[in-house]
């Protein structure tokens, strides 16, 4: 009956006996689960461990490290009042005030470890009912740890309801399919071979990109789609080589990464931040822009002839002798561009453009760059309202963040093939169904990364 009572603690605070049939009943039903999901079933007799083990049945893995850790804090805390409640009510060691601070201390610690409880409990339990296809109105059973044995049970003995994948088949599946693939490197042209880019958080391995190939033609304008936290930034970023991966990235058959004083001047990258002197003259912004972007070599006169020519390309010649600071948010966009393309990259990236544009301003832009990508260049975009200016895109890239919260790529190709192959109408629509439920997408990711997989290995 002792290690009954434990239970009861360790699963609600409580050994009456009530508690207890529901703590066994509850991880009964976590054991079921767990074996349906290609996992061991006793990891459910372990605090922590069952919290965790849930998580990755529920693809939620990096919320489960938290919630088992705060499941431990808890139940390590329960156990331990158990035995020493007299802490809290010896009047021998402690005056009034101290007693009175030692309750309102213990009660804080445990509302927020309650709390953190809670919020964590429901991402999981929200990640199993679209794992096993319920409708969200379960999550009600799943508010409190005194109806979670509901649910439970009833996923983990009803043959009705199965996972949608199995937890070690998936990793697996992913691992295999994404692993053995590679692009063919181009001698004219972008070849991006990228098996990983990762950081290092919390002394922790971080994976933010795995397994990214392609090749992109001259003359192709791509559009980088995937939402929030996908990598799109942090893959341009490993393209233009600010921030190398384990990769290889080659330009018309040069290596970007061991060839990059030979090719630097070859790759523009516009951020989405405009870094300009507000003080300075369009001309004289674009003269010190040809002073860093063109080689040591190029003469005075040919900087300024090359600048007079990328003013003409961006219509910025009326404007040459105003002040940045006296510039429309188009005149701006249009100058930060300008200063990049000064150097006649032949891959040009841009991290949203468009910003802050109206529809009419953002067409004009987009056009201009349609006219750079038809003279050979390769134009790589991210914007976050592709559909107004999709007809001018050629090819299209999706990432998306698989059940491990990595950056994966879900798409490379053409913009009608990419709708056939999502059966989808519009990039948003595309969008949506890579992003995860909980930031209101469709949580297909795993699932489109897979099948893209399978098509470039067919």
């Amino acid at each position: 009956m002792r290690a009954l009572s434990v239970l009861g603690y360790i699963m609600f605070g409580s050994n009456d006996e009530v508690m207890i049939l529901l703590a066994a009943l509850h991880m009964a039903g976590i054991w079921r689960i767990l074996q349906k999901s290609g996992l061991q079933g006793w990891w459910s007799l372990f605090p922590g461990a069952r919290e965790y083990q849930l998580s990755r049945c529920a693809g939620r893995e990096p919320e489960g490290r938290i919630y088992s850790l705060i499941t431990v804090g808890e139940a390590v805390l329960n156990v331990w009042l158990s035995g020493n409640s007299h802490w809290l009510l010896d009047l021998d060691s402690s005056t009034m005030d101290g007693r009175i601070f030692r309750v309102f201390m213990l009660l804080i610690l445990i509302l927020s470890l309650e709390f953190a409880r809670w919020i964590y409990g429901i991402r999981v339990w929200s990640g199993l009912t679209g794992v096993y296809g319920v409708r969200k109105r379960w999550l009600l059973l799943c508010l409190t740890s005194y109806t979670q044995f509901i649910p439970a049970l009833i996923w983990g003995f009803n043959r009705k309801y199965q996972p949608a994948w199995k937890v070690e088949d998936l990793r697996e599946e992913m691992a295999r399919l994404a692993t053995s693939g590679s692009a063919t490197v181009m001698d004219e042209g972008l070849t991006v071979n990228l098996k990983e880019r990762s950081a290092t958080e919390f002394f922790q391995k971080k994976v933010l990109l795995r397994d990214i190939h392609m090749s992109i033609p001259q003359g192709h304008m791509v559009l980088l789609l995937g939402g929030s936290g996908a990598g799109k930034t942090t893959y341009l970023n490993a393209i233009n080589g600010y921030e190398k991966a384990d990769a290889e990235v080659m330009l018309n058959g040069n290596n970007l990464y061991t060839q990059y004083k030979k090719i630097k001047y070859e790759v523009g990258f516009v951020p989405q931040s405009e870094m300009m002197r507000n003080k300075d003259t369009v001309l004289n912004t674009l003269l010190d822009a040809a002073k860093l972007r063109l080689p040591k070599d190029v003469s005075g006169r040919q900087r300024r002839e090359r600048v007079d020519e990328v003013m003409d390309i961006f219509g910025l010649k009326p404007v040459k002798n105003n002040l940045v600071e006296k510039l429309s948010g188009g005149q701006k966009k249009r100058l930060s561009i300008s200063m990049e393309f000064i150097s006649n990259p032949s891959l040009f990236i841009l991290d949203e453009p468009d910003s802050g544009l109206d529809g009419v301003m953002a067409r004009e832009l987009f056009e201009q760059l349609r006219k750079i990508a038809d003279t050979g260049k390769i134009v790589i975009v991210i914007t976050h309202t592709p559909d107004r200016v999709i007809d001018l895109f050629d090819d299209v890239i999706v990432l998306a963040k698989d059940s491990a919260r990595t950056g994966r790529l879900a798409y490379y190709g053409s913009i009608e093939d990419a709708k056939a192959f999502f059966q989808r109408d519009t990039m948003e629509q595309i969008v949506k169904s890579v992003n995860r439920k909980e930031e209101g997408g469709d949580g297909l990711a795993d699932e489109y990364v897979m099948k893209y997989a399978e098509v470039q290995h067919a």
